[in-house]
């Protein structure tokens, strides 16, 4: 893992992602891409238009050296392509509404580091339906991406925080 320069962090809202994928970068001086606030997302909860997004997601994946911690199964193709690792954030439903509503708590008013300016904390019913149906309706095509990549692109799933936790003890002992 030490050698990969471009990782891939993927999983359900509220799973750890931008967690893990923050301390990736600072452990191993990765250029930190979040999704949501480099891609997606513009200021006052304005969707960045899609031309726009993947004119930025080719950008952002060109540079030499990079984490990135999002989902979205309609730009992981452009991301598979030049990655060198995928961790896949697996908890159980639980945990990931768990960690949502954890943030909202942490953040109510304010912007998460991992989102764009002027886009304060929020959870209605849509997102927490989205998170529990997460497996059922989003990891079937995780799959079919992951399964149409070209290349063998090594996968780590992790099914806990513990697991990511022990993962970066694990990185720890070893840099």
């Amino acid at each position: 893992m030490p050698n990969a320069e471009r990782i891939l962090v993927i999983g359900c809202s509220g799973s750890g992602k931008s967690t893990l994928a923050r301390a990736l970068a600072e452990r191993f001086q990765l250029h930190y891409i979040s999704m949501d606030r480099d891609v997606f997302w513009l200021p006052g909860w304005q969707q960045r238009p899609r031309e726009g997004a993947n004119r930025r997601i080719a950008e952002l994946v060109a540079l030499a050296r990079w984490v990135t911690d999002g989902t979205s199964p309609r730009t992981l193709p452009e991301r598979l392509a030049r990655a060198d690792l995928v961790i896949w954030l697996r908890p159980p439903r639980r945990v990931s509404l768990c960690g949502v509503v954890t943030r909202w708590f942490r953040y109510a008013g304010r912007t998460r580091p991992e989102m764009a300016e002027g886009c304060p904390e929020r959870v209605d019913l849509e997102f927490l339906r989205y998170i529990w149906q997460f497996e059922r309706n989003e990891t079937p095509k995780i799959i079919e991406k992951l399964a149409a990549e070209r290349r063998e692109i090594p996968l780590l799933v992790l099914k806990s925080h513990g697991d990511s936790r022990g993962l970066l003890a694990n990185l720890d002992r070893r840099h």
